[in-house]
């Protein structure tokens, strides 16, 4: 008997190591692992035999078995590491990249002249403390124009003409109405910003467009004076177009008293660039602050205005055309 178990053991491993061997994946070999070392596989099988054996014959035939196992298994961990090296090398292969094809370009965008304006605009403000509101580009007649004191009969409104809609209400001509509906929900002290679209009916050419942007910004607190507007003014002007002069104009506008026009020296000559002035009580007014105790300054501008001196466009309708050749100069 132990010579015929011997036999069948050696012919297990022969048997063993010759289909390994030709196991071409990684899951046929976990199958002939199962099938000669596992739990109910061959070898184990041979050896439950074993207990018909006499004490003297055992020893010999379990070194036997011992020496078939670890040649079983010494096979099956050549074999997986042949294959999983084979598996990564076509993996490899597969995913070959060849770095001398020419890549696939994609154009970089870039920043719009008047979105540039503006995050500039905005980051000089931040940084002297305001905050950025913004509003609907819709808005009643009261919110743009009777709150800012410029009732239905003012001659002021035939400036500011704009698109009235089926409903009454109306497009923006000025950022001015986000100021009144921010002071209705705050109490003073405030600064804020507020950028945005605005409207005016208006001849369409190289300086004038009938949708444009503006900056405006406002002020409220406890004894603010022209002063104070003008230190702002001169700050903010000085960051966009460096240490130039400046001088203020007297002017008029419905919503500021007194008011100006800003001036800045260009290119050797004088350049209106923005207008400003202090709240006028009857604004304060409306939006139930007390004149008596508290005072305010405001200020704006065209965004549009800007870039075409900062920039040299010559035409205002080249900002809005969508012209590649002209936008990725910025």
């Amino acid at each position: 008997m132990t010579s015929n178990l011997e036999d069948q053991l050696l012919a297990l491993r022969q048997e063993g190591e010759t289909a390994i061997a030709s196991a071409d994946t990684l899951e046929r070999l976990e199958e002939l692992r199962v099938n000669y070392l596992g739990k109910k596989g061959q070898l184990g099988a041979l050896l439950r035999s074993m207990g018909q054996m006499s004490a003297e014959e055992r020893p010999k035939i379990g070194a036997i078995a011992n020496t078939v196992k670890e040649a079983l298994q010494n096979s099956l961990d050549q074999q997986r590491t042949a294959l999983e090296s084979a598996q990564i090398q076509a993996q490899l292969e597969a995913e070959t990249l060849d770095v001398t094809m020419p890549g696939i370009y994609r154009p970089q965008g870039r920043i719009h002249p008047l979105n540039g304006i503006i995050d500039q605009a905005l980051d000089i403000f931040v940084g002297m403390g305001y905050t950025v509101a913004q509003g609907s580009e819709m808005e009643t007649d009261y919110y743009n124009f009777e709150a800012l004191n410029t009732p239905q009969d003012h001659p002021a409104r035939d400036m500011q003409d704009t698109f009235y809609l089926p409903d009454g209400n109306l497009l923006r001509t000025h950022t001015s109405s986000v100021q009144i509906r921010y002071m209705e929900k705050e109490e003073p002290p405030i600064k804020i910003v507020a950028p945005g679209r605005v409207y005016r009916r208006d001849d369409v050419d190289a300086t004038h467009s009938a949708v444009f942007h503006q900056i405006e910004l406002l002020a409220v607190d406890e004894g603010l004076t022209f002063t104070d507007l003008k230190g702002t003014v001169k700050i903010f002007l000085q960051a966009m177009f460096g240490d130039l002069p400046i001088r203020f104009r007297a002017s008029y506008f419905p919503f500021t008293e007194p008011s100006a026009e800003v001036d800045l020296q260009w290119n050797g000559r004088w350049l209106e660039v923005m207008g400003c002035g202090m709240v006028d009580p009857n604004v304060l007014k409306s939006v139930g602050y007390d004149p008596e105790i508290y005072s305010g300054f405001a200020a704006g501008f065209g965004v549009e205005r800007f870039a075409m001196v900062l920039h040299q466009i010559d035409d205002i309708r080249r900002l809005y055309n969508s012209d590649l050749r002209f936008l990725q100069q910025f």
